[in-house]
């Protein structure tokens, strides 16, 4: 029995030591928390129509705001180059680390404290199109996700950060996926009794579900949480690092924002389709780009620590085709796809044809923009790791102002529908990263920019070709071979889809010498690398019943 738990603990604490490999962790577990994530859509599509959905979406922007601050702000790009830097200093890491998290906590009460005071206040602004009975439920419920959710998600991130500070990644990546299942429990068996208070709840539950399962990190975390408030100098020093992020995570969330007020004025269910077509778009983002992010900060935090210059830039062109090579053909696909897509992900009883169509020409117009916010995460991480967290911000905040200006043009002048808001964002995440990409190439003295776009190019050219052939295919298949009014008929037609796209792909890459087709090949034997671990943990358990 002991040797069980030994191999246990070591398999699911187990230290990683690339950045390929703790991507693919990342990468998994976010896409079976996305793959929860759209089930739970799903079902909330079942029992709720889009225009009742707009207040649960809505609900979540004020503690939404909150958490990105302090999340995204303080913790995924700052807490870990601060953690890795004091574990050299094991005397006073414990009391550093843990005056951080106080500091931080007792913000977060502050924050909460007031917001729930002036939410009758800033609801009515927030959500100029909803009516008086929808403004009260919006304020009931932010309510209550501000005092049940907010607490967990943000303790239950600082686990997530010093688990990635010290390269172990299996918990805080499964922690998302039970979070949505706890969810989809409370949709399923309270939302017949209780309405749009069970998912609520749901996402109380599984916050509080989201940190519970991440305490175990304390035995790999080398340090003991202390309830002091000591070593200003060090906790002002991270908040003066945090804080070029933390504005240029207050300037994102106020676009978002701007989005939600502007998607309120364009009808009941138009920021229902904004949102859920933005989710969809943010799956392969998520399962290339942010875990290519989130697995690379520790690794490039000490690349540059120890002055490995060379290989910190050969790092950056590397990683940035490969994350193109996954997310280029992703926007292809999606942009042809977009219609049995929605109606795969979503189209759910009380989702109507009209709901899916926008919500499919909203989804393509976000796709444009796919593979360039993919590589965002991991340019901004490659700043964060050099201590220089000002110049994402500048870009960001000048970006946010031309991405307002854009919306508003394209919503109240122009009288676009929804999609444009789409369009707005893609143009400027577009713009954005291209920015980031020139300035980090100055700030380091240049990179080999040639083989970056050389590399560009091929896999652009592989992705034309494939996806002009898959169209077509699709186009027949659809309505001779498969009757799509049938749910199970459009997954099997994006399952044939896929497929002949993905060998299309592969063999064309072959053909024009793509060197990326092979992190396919390391992925399959890292792949069988867990598979051994876990048959290893299998034969401890027979072992120990000899």
């Amino acid at each position: 029995m002991n040797k069980l738990l030994s191999r246990t603990k070591g398999f699911i604490f187990k230290q990683q030591t690339s950045i390929l490999s703790s991507t693919m962790i990342l990468a998994g577990m976010m896409l079976l928390s996305r793959i929860a994530g759209f089930l739970r859509y799903r079902i909330l599509g079942g029992y709720f129509s889009p225009s009742e959905l707009d207040i649960f979406y809505a609900a979540f922007r004020i503690p939404d705001l909150v958490f990105e601050i302090l999340i995204n702000g303080a913790l995924s790009t700052t807490f870990i180059p601060f953690f890795i830097e004091y574990q050299k200093r094991k005397n006073e890491q414990s009391s550093i680390i843990s005056s951080i998290i106080n500091t931080v906590s007792i913000l977060l009460m502050a924050f909460i404290v007031i917001l729930v005071v002036l939410m009758p206040l800033l609801m009515p602004l927030i959500a100029p199109g909803f009516d008086k009975f929808q403004v009260q439920q919006l304020i009931i419920y932010s309510r209550i996700l501000l005092l049940g959710q907010l607490p967990f998600l943000v303790l239950g991130n600082f686990l997530t950060a010093i688990s990635q500070a010290k390269k172990s990644f299996l918990i805080p990546a499964l922690a998302p996926i039970l979070y949505n299942i706890a969810i989809i429990a409370c949709i399923t068996l309270f939302s017949e009794s209780l309405h749009l208070l069970a998912p609520i709840l749901g996402v109380v539950v599984g916050a509080l579900v989201f940190f519970a399962i991440q305490l175990p990190v304390f035995y790999i975390a080398e340090f003991s949480y202390k309830p002091v408030l000591k070593h200003f100098k060090e906790s002002m020093r991270f908040f003066r690092t945090a804080a070029p992020r933390i504005l240029t995570i207050i300037v994102a969330q106020i676009d978002a924002t701007v989005d939600l007020t502007l998607a309120t004025l364009l009808g009941p269910g138009s920021y229902t389709v904004f949102y859920l077509a933005q989710r969809l778009q943010l799956l392969p983002v998520s399962v290339v780009g942010m875990a290519f992010g989130q697995a690379s900060l520790p690794y490039l935090s000490d690349m540059y620590q120890e002055k490995k210059y060379r290989e910190f830039k050969d790092i950056i062109v590397t990683s940035i085709l490969n994350i193109f090579y996954f997310t280029i053909p992703a926007a292809a696909f999606l942009i042809i796809t977009r219609t049995p897509m929605v109606r795969l992900f979503f189209g759910a009883d009380k989702f109507d044809w009209n709901a899916t169509v926008l919500t499919a020409v909203t989804l393509s117009y976000f796709a444009i923009s796919l593979p360039l916010h993919a590589i965002y995460y991991f340019l901004t991480r490659c700043f964060y790791s050099i201590f220089d967290t000002k110049t994402p911000f500048y870009v960001s905040a000048i970006s946010i102002i031309f991405s307002a200006t854009l919306s508003i043009l394209f919503t109240l002048v122009f009288k676009l529908p929804v999609w444009s808001l789409a369009l707005s964002f893609s143009i400027t995440m577009s713009l954005r990263s291209l920015v980031l990409i020139l300035l980090l190439y100055k700030k380091l003295g240049g990179f080999n920019i040639l083989a970056l776009g050389k590399g560009t190019f091929k896999i652009g050219i592989a992705v034309f070709n494939t996806t002009i052939l898959t169209y077509f295919l699709m186009r027949l298949l659809d309505g001779l071979i498969f009757d799509t009014t049938r749910t199970l008929n459009v997954f099997m037609l994006l399952g044939v889809g896929f497929i002949f796209y993905s060998v299309i792909f592969l063999f064309l890459s072959w053909l024009f010498g793509i060197k990326e087709m092979y992190i396919l090949s390391k992925m399959f034997f890292k792949v069988r690398e867990y598979q051994k671990k876990i048959v290893e943990v299998y034969k401890g358990v027979e072992y120990g019943s000899e």
